[in-house]
């Protein structure tokens, strides 16, 4: 990702994601908004963990199966990520956050996450190589 998308991100979104705060605080006052940012922290962070466990447990069962727990892994990057999103003050990365929880999403990020990469080798950015003894 270039610097300059990295600068806007880390600047611009919690930008946003204060004037949506401050547009909410006007609509429902200072305590709702608090207790809602408070919520989101708590519900996102036992949702995660629930999420977490039930994926370590999917990730031993696949290695204990013999199979590489590849779509599992990617699925508990994602997770953590969802955590890292809803532990940050903000209702915009919440709604990511908690978007991440989404099977069907993951789901789809995965997909979108192989076709880029499948492209990516295609077109000659990624090379693989295997080494054979």
């Amino acid at each position: 990702m270039p610097l300059h998308y990295l600068i806007a991100l880390f600047i611009g979104m919690p930008v946003l994601e204060l004037a949506l705060l401050f547009k909410l605080h006007g609509a429902v006052g200072f305590v709702p908004t608090v207790l809602l940012v408070l919520f989101t922290g708590v519900a996102g962070a036992a949702l995660v963990r629930r999420q977490g466990v039930n994926m370590l447990f999917k990730i031993q069962q696949e290695m204990a199966n013999g199979n590489l727990p590849a779509p599992q892994m990617i699925d508990g990057v994602m997770i953590l990520i969802a955590g890292a999103l809803l532990i940050t003050p903000g209702l915009i990365t919440d709604v990511a956050g908690f978007s991440l929880l989404i099977p069907f999403v993951r789901e789809r990020i995965r997909f979108w996450l192989r076709d880029k990469l499948e492209q990516k080798i295609r077109n000659g950015h990624i090379q693989v190589k295997v080494n054979r003894p």
